[in-house]
């Protein structure tokens, strides 16, 4: 039996880190994508305001079985 999967781009910020925004991209994307079995993290980004990190963003590559 063979399978096929797709990738879609996502995007997330959190205000408290890269691993908060990295589950919080895989559980948002698992409410709309069914067979969600991967994601690669593609770039990551902070947001700085007078020296202090105020927010870190993650661009994910989400990877989905498509259905039989």
């Amino acid at each position: 039996m063979s399978s096929v999967a797709r990738v879609t781009t996502i995007t997330v910020r959190s205000d408290t880190s890269f691993e908060d925004a990295v589950a919080a991209g895989v559980a948002r994307a698992s409410q709309t994508l069914r067979h969600v079995s991967g994601a690669w993290i593609k770039e990551q980004k902070v947001e700085a305001s007078e020296g202090k990190i105020t927010g870190w963003s993650v661009t994910l590559e989400v990877t989905f079985v498509l259905d039989d």
